[in-house]
């Protein structure tokens, strides 16, 4: 490759990584290099091995999943702690970004519902999904702690229910989990969705990442009360794709999906990463009631999650 031909510049990597987006004259390619100590003010610190799990977790979706749906992997650099990776198509928007202007399409929410459903399906009860990827350290480091022991440790009267759901979590040990089902890592482009950013993925839980992408809708309908109604028809009909995709004795996903929602809701106002879009104080004081409203008072369903979310904003 000619260096002085190529463009870099620098993609939204998060807090963990670095993401450059590589353009030459014939070709173009993301390298994502991972953090040791994470970009937020709290000592949040992660194995820098975690980047070639999520290499590897690519490879896996790209056999599971419909041609397109992630990236391809062009080569590690072990030393260095990074890979490459194809790009998304020019002019590819991520899905945050199109919701947090109102533009909600039930179409994509149909698809990453199906996406999900199918890496379920793909690795349901797999001995060798679970010997490959049946570490959850990475999980532990940048999704347990600083979400759910975080946020507990500052509310302490709700620390039982964390205490709960990490030990019931922790034993349903049934599919590969991405971890990180967030509007941010769809990239939309002419109608199809590209998932990236796999760095967390293991075998365990799923309904960690269906309550994830929920928890995201929610709290956009906080932020953006205007588009309420859009975010919720988003999470259902992403809600009802998913469940219906799903291998038949999975009758538990939708109250473990409701267990992990309120704890996910919370700690996104309360935890080591919150949500940057969450900040005035009596929004955030909102939020974490209705998030504990959720977890001493379980829903019944997703659906009346949303349903109260309505009547609470009226």
């Amino acid at each position: 490759m000619d260096c002085a031909a190529a463009s870099v510049s620098e993609l939204g990597g998060g807090v963990s990584n670095t993401v450059l987006l590589v353009e030459t004259a014939g070709r173009r390619f993301v390298l994502k290099q991972s953090l040791g100590k994470l970009s937020v003010k709290a000592d949040w610190f992660s194995d820098r091995q975690r980047i070639f799990r999520e290499s590897a977790a690519l490879s896996w979706a790209a056999q599971n999943l419909p041609p397109g749906s992630v990236p391809e992997i062009l080569f590690e650099d072990q030393e260095n702690w990074l890979f490459a990776m194809t790009a998304a198509p020019s002019g590819a928007q991520d899905w945050k970004s199109l919701l947090m202007l109102g533009e909600v399409d039930r179409t994509v929410s149909a698809t990453i519902g199906r996406m999900l459903a199918a890496i379920v399906r793909a690795s349901w009860r797999d001995p060798e999904s679970e010997r490959v990827f049946g570490d959850q350290m990475v999980f532990d480091q940048l999704r347990i702690d600083p979400y759910y022991r975080t946020a507990a440790a500052r509310h302490l009267e709700l620390k039982p229910y964390f205490d709960r759901l990490m030990r019931d979590s922790g034993a349903r040990r049934v599919s590969m989990v991405h971890g990180d089902w967030s509007p941010k890592n769809f990239l939309i482009s002419a109608g199809s969705v590209m998932a990236i950013d796999f760095e967390v993925a293991h075998f365990g839980d799923p309904s960690f990442d269906s309550a994830f992408l929920l928890n995201h809708l929610l709290l956009k309908s906080f932020h953006s009360p205007q588009w309420m109604d859009q975010y919720a028809l988003a999470a259902l009909v992403f809600w009802e794709s998913f469940r219906s995709g799903l291998p038949a004795e999975c009758t538990w996903m939708e109250q473990a999906t409701l267990q992990h929602l309120g704890c996910l809701l919370l700690a996104r106002v309360d935890g080591k990463s919150p949500a940057e879009y969450v900040t005035d104080r009596a929004l955030r004081d909102q939020v974490i009631c209705f998030a504990r409203a959720i977890m001493v008072h379980p829903p019944s369903s997703v659906a009346e999650v949303f349903a109260n979310m309505r009547s609470a904003a009226l």
